[in-house]
């Protein structure tokens, strides 16, 4: 709703149904998403969700991590690549997803924790279904690096 009013204000006035479809249809998901602001207040959401979650803090490895890396870096760091890949103007400058992830023994348990968080958060802000479906594609295309089983079963 507040993108839909946004829009309108923005265009300076009451945009056609097929005229409003036009113009998201051209925005980029970090557009249509509201930009870095909203885009930070998910992540933010999401590591919290992370740093309690009992699957992922069942593997030392993971719960180490977390303790180790500063919680305002780890928001920082995947607001910058949630950014990049939706469209923004952001640089992701932080290590690949298989270089930060590969010592952790990520399995397909943690992984389904982690997506679960993810998607809790995206309906909890009401985040559309056609964007939810683009950021799940996303966060898909970078399992192969993160979860150890899978890269295991591709070899």
């Amino acid at each position: 709703l507040m993108l839909i009013a946004a829009a309108w204000l923005l265009a300076g006035g009451p945009l056609g149904a097929a005229e409003m479809m036009e113009k998201q249809k051209n925005q980029s998901l970090y557009e249509r998403l509201g930009g870095v602001y909203p885009i930070a207040v998910v992540v933010d959401t999401f590591i919290d969700l992370l740093l309690v979650n009992d699957v992922l803090n069942a593997n030392s490895k993971i719960a180490d991590a977390m303790e180790r890396v500063p919680e305002e870096g780890l928001k920082y760091r995947v607001t910058e690549l949630l950014c990049e890949v939706t469209g923004g103007p952001c640089a992701y400058t932080g290590l690949s997803m298989k270089e930060t992830h590969d010592y952790l023994d990520i399995s397909e348990e943690e992984w389904d924790a982690m997506m679960s968080d993810f998607v809790r958060v995206l309906n909890n802000y009401e985040i559309p279904e056609e964007e939810q479906k683009e950021l799940i594609v996303i966060m898909e295309s970078t399992k192969m690096d993160i979860v150890k089983v899978a890269r295991k079963e591709m070899q």
